[in-house]
């Protein structure tokens, strides 16, 4: 018990001093955890302590990292980013396996060699890419969607190289290295001993039974467990749904990280998608910051000490052909500028799965153990690397094409009774109407670059992002009287409404919605001053269309105002249908209300436009 809590107190001193450390000097959280990892690592040494078995532990930190992103995501939207995860994905995985394939035979490397040399390196970190875009606010930009999509491609393509690399054993090395079987070649896969088409099987029905149970068993089970109004039980609940998976995942050979991600794609639309998520959200912070803290510790100074010159200089060749990999492909598939280069400098590492199959190919005599050690080297400093390629992302590129990097949010001087998140073609013509009419607003926008040109006509917009808690109560959230939602973002925009419906209720919140589905979801989220931001622009061309079809101006107007008072009439009914865990077009009811609705009403509605039609007569 002593040793755990000796483990566990080095441990968690090294993060909560080598972090704030490293944030403060703008070289992000994963550079700081591995940099704290490198400085503990001769301690750990001297305790004893098996790195390799901790950062096999440490691995579910991914795993719950790709459930809470999967929780992001709505089926929809992922069908709708298939062209990135096979064009991008899949372009990326061929095209740098084959290149780096190529250069293995160029030193004399077995072509088998050579190809598993291709197939491990060609994976990228998940873990580090998808930690450092959520921290800058990138994740859901172009250059990280386009990221993310080769990061999902990859974690599919694990299972097809773990299937290749036995195939490509090396006879001369069969019997003579078997040293690779430690933590993390040692899995149980009932899958062994299957037939491929057994196996394949088995895969696919794992596969099957994971959206089974997202769809059919975890809403009524979260329901029951919810019912029990105890906060402990539902996170109980939620790591045994993430931890089950995840062992399902792994008994018949597949990446645990992929079946989380599914169940989480699965649970987007589900009515506790947000309680899930804060619930897994800390042990996955603690889990991925133990991850980087061992792959720091795990670095073999002794050996790098001796490879030194080798090992840098195959990292920076991996890197670099990494980089003109996705350079090109980013550009063929139409990213440009900061977003071209966002994408190209988050992905040209190695992957904290290297780690795994090396191991493997270790196991199967496809590797010898000094290029394995030289590979494991190889991989660790591309992955401390990483956080220096974000760090010139910020400080080069977006500034070149921003005007200025990533800034910290202004401190609020004033308290007001209206706040307005978002200043921008819609937010901006509120904000003058209020100011012409007397009041005073406190305005908050994310563009920097917009908020430099209105100070110059003597504007006030404070910089930050509205949908931070903090940032909302410097702004005085809990006096305020009003909050405008203008934001761009539909999923900015459910973000804000719902944690102020629920954590300041007595604030009136009117907000932008995109169109008539998004109306529905604020309207379920709480909130009931929902404004259109088309709506009335709609109204005015159907307008203009009718008097270019001979009504006069009159006669238009009162057509008009007879849609939209029974258009607005419908829209509560309908909208109380609605089901935020599923689509418009799956709900029935929804349906059958909106027919009956339209079986009723529009023949009315064509009525009372004949009737105005022959007055204006």
């Amino acid at each position: 018990m002593t040793g755990f809590l000796v483990l566990a107190f080095v441990i968690l001193v090294a993060g909560v001093v080598a972090v704030p450390l490293a944030t403060r000097f703008g070289l992000g959280s994963v550079l700081g955890y591995l940099l704290a990892g490198m400085a503990i690592s001769p301690l750990l040494d001297g305790l004893g302590v098996d790195v390799e078995a901790l950062q096999v532990f440490a691995e579910f930190g991914v795993v719950m990292m790709l459930f809470i992103v999967g929780l992001e995501l709505e089926p929809k939207r992922l069908w709708e980013m298939r062209g990135k995860l096979l064009g991008l994905g899949g372009g990326q995985v061929v095209l740098t396996t084959l290149a780096l394939m190529a250069i293995a035979l160029a030193y004399d490397n077995p072509w088998q060699t050579s190809l598993a040399i291709g197939l491990v390196l060609a994976l990228s970190s998940t873990a580090i890419i998808v930690q450092s875009l959520t921290e800058k606010g990138l994740l859901k930009s172009e250059g990280g969607e386009a990221s993310f999509s080769v990061l999902l491609m990859q974690d599919v393509a694990v299972i097809p190289i773990l299937a290749i690399l036995p195939f490509l054993a090396l006879p001369e090395l069969a019997g003579a290295v078997h040293a690779g079987e430690g933590a993390h070649g040692g899995a149980l896969d009932l899958t062994e001993e299957m037939s491929g088409w057994g196996a394949a099987l088995a895969r696919i029905a794992a596969v099957g039974a994971v959206l089974l149970a997202g769809i059919y068993l975890s809403r009524p089970l979260f329901r029951y467990i919810a019912g029990s109004n105890l906060r402990e039980l539902f996170t109980a609940a939620a790591l045994v749904f993430v931890i089950g998976i995840a062992l399902l995942m792994t008994l018949v050979g597949l990446s645990p990280a992929l079946g989380t991600f599914l169940a989480g794609v699965v649970l987007a639309t589900s009515e506790y998608r947000h309680e899930l998520e804060s619930d897994i959200n800390p042990f996955k912070g603690l889990l991925l910051g133990l991850f980087f803290i061992t792959v720091g510790a795990g670095i073999d100074f002794g050996l790098a000490q001796d490879l030194l010159g080798e090992v840098i200089f195959w990292a920076a060749l991996i890197i670099v052909t990494k980089l003109a990999i996705l350079l090109a492909i980013g550009w063929l598939y139409g990213l440009r500028r900061q977003s071209l280069w966002l994408f190209a400098l988050s992905l040209p590492q190695a992957g904290e799965f290297a780690f795994v199959l090396i191991g493997f190919a270790l196991a199967n005599a496809v590797f010898d153990n000094a290029l394995a050690d030289l590979l494991l080297l190889i991989v660790a400093l591309t992955m401390l690397v990483t956080p220096l390629l974000f760090i010139l992302y910020d400080k080069v590129i977006a500034k070149a094409y921003c005007g200025g990097a990533e800034r910290e949010p202004d401190q609020i001087e004033e308290s007001n009774d209206i706040i307005l998140a978002g200043r921008g073609r819609v937010g901006g013509i509120v904000d003058r109407i209020l100011d012409a009419a007397g009041y005073k607003t406190t305005v908050i926008d994310y563009d920097s670059k917009h908020i430099e040109n209105l100070k110059k006509f003597g504007m006030r917009s404070y910089f930050g992002d509205a949908t931070r808690p903090d940032l909302l109560q410097s702004a005085g959230i809990a006096e305020a009287k009003l909050l405008i939602v203008a934001l761009d973002e539909k999923e900015q925009i459910d973000k804000l409404v719902g944690y102020v419906t629920k954590t300041y209720p007595d604030v009136h919140i009117i907000a932008r919605a995109i169109d008539r589905d998004h109306v529905y979801k604020l309207w379920a989220i709480g909130c009931r001053d929902i404004i259109r931001e088309t709506y009335d622009g709609s109204l005015r061309i159907g307008r203009s269309a009718l008097e270019a079809l001979g009504h006069d101006r009159q006669s238009a107007t009162a057509m008009v105002d007879a849609f939209e008072e029974m258009d607005r009439r419908a829209m509560p009914i309908v909208a109380d249908l609605y089901r935020v865990d599923l689509p418009a077009w799956e709900n029935e009811p929804l349906i059958a209300k909106i027919k009956e609705l339209r079986a009723e009403w529009d023949p009315k509605l064509r009525d009372q436009m004949d009737e105005i039609v022959s007055r204006g007569n």
